[in-house]
């Protein structure tokens, strides 16, 4: 009952974000939308896009997508166009409650970054009944949605799991590895899950595994807490943690059990400190997933589905997905990257996520010397 992705357009592993938006653009994907010679006088700029985020804890939802949703929007509606936003912090009753709001607000199409997948299928059946248009983004939702916006979540769990096995070497086959895995109400946990353990298993002891409510880092400092008492903070010699919140609380736990020399520990999302951690080697790998390429097909899916364009037609969608209600959903899967110490300069400074000033800020100055990052 998992999601689904077909695998004929599977991305490359080490293709940069750089370099997809230049192949995108090229194939009519990030600037389609907006090109005079496709869009016609009939089609209405006055739109509004309801946004419905599910938490503050993943800090790129506030930071990135949101006003990078926001400005796509107006650059693509000769800044006519507006997005209406809510976040729910988690609580997939205060997004029912905004979902259902942004309904009554008759709002032109609505991009739902799903708190729980399935909790949220009755607000996307209402929506479709009042004629509104539902996006999946990054999370796929429930019910009658019209198209998805993500990344090939299993090949996010592989790439990490590949890192973890590459880091062990040759010791891997007797390294004892904890999972701290993603929210079980989060259909995306069970792709990196997947794609995680079609890496690790057979190539390591998996001597722990958790799932985490809510992707909350305290919750996964608990599981971190339990499987340093039965394994042992010595004989942990690497954490697969599915988001980069989740690794810092692993990395404080190892930390307060006096592990000195830390073990190789995952992430995703390329936060900040966690590109931080990865600079001063506390942190081995995270997955840098282009939040520019996300956000601008999802509000060029927004716009054309309130313009009736077909999102297939101007190349917005080449994948397929499926979901527990849903069987192929127009989708698109947007590349991902393993970020390390060797590639920071290439993927989220060359991208302008971040600067290397910010990066390299204060007690970090030493080690992005160290690595060779200078402004």
């Amino acid at each position: 009952m998992n999601p689904r992705t077909t695998p004929r357009t599977r991305p490359a592993l080490l293709l940069t974000a750089g370099l997809s938006v230049l192949s995108l653009t090229a194939c009519g994907v990030v600037g389609g939308a907006g090109d005079d010679a496709s869009v016609s006088p009939s089609r209405s700029y006055d739109i509004t896009v309801g946004l419905l985020l599910p938490d503050k804890d993943t800090a790129r939802f506030e930071k990135f997508d949101h006003p990078l949703i926001r400005d796509r929007v107006a650059s693509l509606t000769d800044k006519q166009g507006e997005v209406v936003h809510a976040n729910a912090e988690g609580s997939k009753d205060r997004q029912s409650e905004q979902f259902r709001k942004m309904i009554d607000d008759e709002v032109d199409v609505i991009v739902v970054n799903a708190v729980d997948a399935k909790a949220v299928a009755p607000d996307v059946e209402r929506a479709k009944a009042a004629g509104i248009p539902v996006i999946a983004y990054d999370r796929l939702a429930e019910g009658p949605i019209d198209a998805y916006v993500s990344h090939d979540n299993e090949l996010v769990g592989q790439v990490q799991g590949r890192a973890l096995v590459n880091a062990l070497g040759e010791n891997a086959e007797n390294s004892k590895v904890v999972m701290v895995n993603g929210a079980p109400a989060d259909p995306n946990t069970a792709l990196f899950r997947k794609g995680a353990l079609g890496e690790l298993n057979g190539k390591v002891d998996i001597a722990k595994s958790y799932d985490t409510g809510k992707w909350l880092p305290e919750v996964a400092a608990e599981h971190m807490r339990e499987a340093v008492k039965e394994v042992g903070a010595e004989n942990i010699a690497a954490v697969y943690s599915a988001n980069d919140g989740m690794a810092g609380a692993v990395i404080e736990v190892l930390r307060d059990a006096g592990v000195t020399d830390l073990p190789p520990v995952t992430g995703q999302d390329a936060d900040l400190a966690a590109v931080r951690r990865i600079v001063s080697g506390e942190q081995y790998m995270t997955v840098y997933k282009s939040f520019l390429l996300e956000a601008t097909g999802a509000a060029d899916m927004a716009v054309a589905k309130v313009q009736e364009r077909s999102i297939q037609f101007d190349g917005l969608a080449r994948d397929v997905v499926d979901s527990p209600t849903r069987k192929d959903i127009p989708a698109m899967l947007v590349p991902v990257v393993a970020l390390t110490r060797e590639n920071i300069e290439a993927t989220v400074v060359q991208d302008g996520v971040y600067t290397v000033e910010e990066i390299c800020a204060g007690a970090y100055a030493a080690d992005c010397a160290e690595i060779g990052l200078t402004s």
